[in-house]
């Protein structure tokens, strides 16, 4: 008769526990990278959305004042009076955006320039230096594409010549 001890299978083993505990890991940073890669991807949905915001109430603007804001004025000109340059009518002035949105979601300013160096001549580049938060980097997120169309993108870079601002407010 064969004696057997009656703990003998009443537990997992040491080995059994780690390699549970090994799998869950395994699968929970795979759900985790997934997170962060979504997370990611609709910030920079959020800050096309913004440069789509702020190109409506610059377009506001313009038909308002028949001009664009200045690269001094900025684009803080949309929700503060405070900005509008000496000559400019300011009994026309209404705020183009209900409240400001003085940088990216990243907590950077956001880029303007008055005279768009990319396409329509008669346009403003507006910016986000992107995730990095360093401008003329492939993730920058900005309102003209490489072949000077005016749509949001978030991969090549905008040019710094002439009169930058990055004026948020």
């Amino acid at each position: 008769m064969e004696l057997k001890s009656k703990y003998a299978r009443s537990a997992f083993t040491l080995f059994e526990v780690m390699i549970v505990i090994a799998i869950i890991v395994a699968i929970g940073g795979l759900v985790g990278l997934s997170v962060l890669s979504r997370k990611k991807d609709a910030d920079k949905d959020l800050a096309k959305v913004q440069i789509k915001s702020i190109e409506s109430a610059l377009e506001g603007f313009h038909l308002k004042y028949d001009r664009w804001p200045t690269d001094e004025e900025g684009l803080a000109v949309l929700w503060s009076k405070d900005t509008l340059s000496p000559d400019a009518d300011a009994a026309k002035w209404a705020a183009e955006l209900k409240s400001p949105i003085p940088t990216d979601k990243w907590g950077t300013p956001w880029g303007y320039r008055a005279v768009s160096e990319h396409g329509d001549e008669t346009k403003f580049d507006l910016w986000s230096n992107g995730p990095d938060k360093q401008e003329g980097t492939e993730d920058d997120i900005k309102n003209w594409t490489d072949d000077g169309e005016g749509a949001p993108t978030d991969s090549g870079t905008p040019s710094t010549t002439g009169g930058s601002s990055t004026t948020g407010g």
